[in-house]
């Protein structure tokens, strides 16, 4: 691949060129030139677009492949589509499949069928067999095979033991730990936040409680396992990462125990900066989530939280489901929505308080730093690992590449085109 990228804006706190116009030559992956008025020799292929940007590639650090198992929602193929539409280079899939990813087997399988793909996959693995909570799979030996972290996925840690052991375990491996935090026997049956909203539509709630208790115990569990001695300053890789918070005292909480110098981060799903509670009143099934849209106050704490670096990244939770599980009664509608190839555009289409520069980050480096990914720079000499976009073209999403079509976006008017994207020698481009 030869590529000249024309009158480019870089977006790279790390580089040396952030916030500058340059041409950018890509040679056989690598970034061979930085500078203006670049000399397009025969065969190498011309971007000039007006109000072209170009960062590091994106990482979505929460994706549900739904391969395999569940291929007629998704399959490692379609999905990549969807990433790559969405501007990412880079995303980690959640175990969640049929069977389970709890075995270098399985884990195995998805990197094979992951090869080849526009994007790169990274997989998680599940802390327990079946991500059943109850026995521990082989996590040293995934972790060797490759696994990126630890997680359940959808299902939440409950047992206190399960999560101190796994913590130990992970320790001398420098090895991550993820959990989505949930109390479930307090959200049993529920459909939305608990609140004014969920009182007048008459659907059980799924109180903020929930999420903020299993928070405060992971973070007492996590001090447990360290010991007060052993809190850093800050920077180091976490050993913690807490998956879609939603609620403002999550947000206060881990604010906290960052500034005690605890090596914990967490993310935020798109959608949760975009909807609230109040959005449900119309009973949209593609606007059930979990965890739910909760309050105004709610949302404009997690904005405050990415501004100030509480929140260290913002993921799409992409969650297809097919017809048959959002075409029927709200109360009987599985949870989820897609969101890989709006999450960049939906979040700053609503942005109220970040520069582009931030929000890159939540894309980048932070997702970067959490997975203990190598870092990606635009430098000459550099691997060439890039999304090309223009962050004020407004765009309609009309269709979408997933197998899924459960958007509440879909029809809707968006600001942030992503243009492409070029990684491992490909240039991948948005019609």
């Amino acid at each position: 691949m030869q590529l000249l990228l024309r009158s480019v804006r870089i977006v790279d706190a790390a580089s040396s060129f952030d916030g500058q116009i340059f041409d950018l030559l890509i040679i056989n992956g690598l970034i061979r030139q930085i500078g203006t008025q670049l000399t397009a020799e025969a065969g190498v292929q011309v971007i000039d677009v007006p109000n072209l940007h170009v960062s590091p590639g994106w990482v979505d650090m929460r994706v549900s492949a739904q391969d395999p198992g569940f291929e007629h929602k998704e399959d490692l193929a379609s999905v990549c589509r969807a990433a790559a539409a969405g501007g990412f280079t880079d995303i980690v899939v959640l175990p969640n499949t049929q069977p389970i990813v709890d075995s270098k087997g399985m884990l195995g399988y998805v990197r094979r069928m992951a090869e080849g793909q526009p994007v790169t996959i990274h997989v998680t693995a599940a802390i327990t067999k079946k991500a059943a909570g109850d026995d521990f799979t082989e996590m040293l030996d995934l972790h060797h095979a490759g696994a990126v972290a630890f997680t359940d996925g959808h299902h939440p840690l409950q047992n206190p033991d399960l999560l101190l052991k796994t913590l130990q375990y992970l320790q001398p491996v420098n090895g991550l730990l993820m959990n989505r935090p949930e109390e479930t026997r307090l959200t049993l049956f529920g459909q939305m936040h608990e609140g004014m909203q969920s009182t007048l539509l008459g659907l059980k709630g799924m109180p903020a409680l929930a999420e903020e208790i299993m928070i405060e115990r992971d973070l007492r569990l996590l001090d447990y396992v360290l010991g007060a001695e052993k809190l850093g300053q800050g920077g180091e890789a976490p050993a913690l990462h807490f998956s879609t918070i939603s609620s403002a005292r999550s947000v206060e909480l881990i604010r906290n125990a960052k500034a005690q110098g605890m090596p914990v981060s967490c993310d935020v799903a798109a959608h949760q900066l975009v909807f609230d509670d109040s959005a449900l009143a119309g009973f949209d099934t593609n606007l059930k989530v979990n965890p739910p849209f909760r309050s105004s106050a709610d949302v404009a704490a997690l904005w405050a939280g990415l501004a100030d670096n509480t929140i260290d990244a913002i993921v799409s939770d992409h969650t297809p489901q097919d017809a048959e599980s959002k075409n029927v009664e709200f109360d009987l509608a599985e949870f989820g929505m897609i969101g890989l190839e709006t999450a960049f555009a939906s979040v700053l289409t609503h942005n109220p308080v970040l520069t582009l520069t931030q929000l890159i980050e939540k894309v980048t480096s932070g997702p970067r730093q959490i997975l203990r990914l190598p870092a990606v720079t635009i430098a000459e000499g550099q691997p060439a690992c890039l999304t090309l976009f223009d962050p004020t073209a407004r765009w309609a999403y009309d269709h979408t590449v997933s197998k899924s079509r459960n958007s509440p976006f879909l029809g809707q008017t968006l600001t942030g085109r992503v243009v492409g994207t070029v990684h491992q020698g490909q240039f991948n481009h948005n019609t």
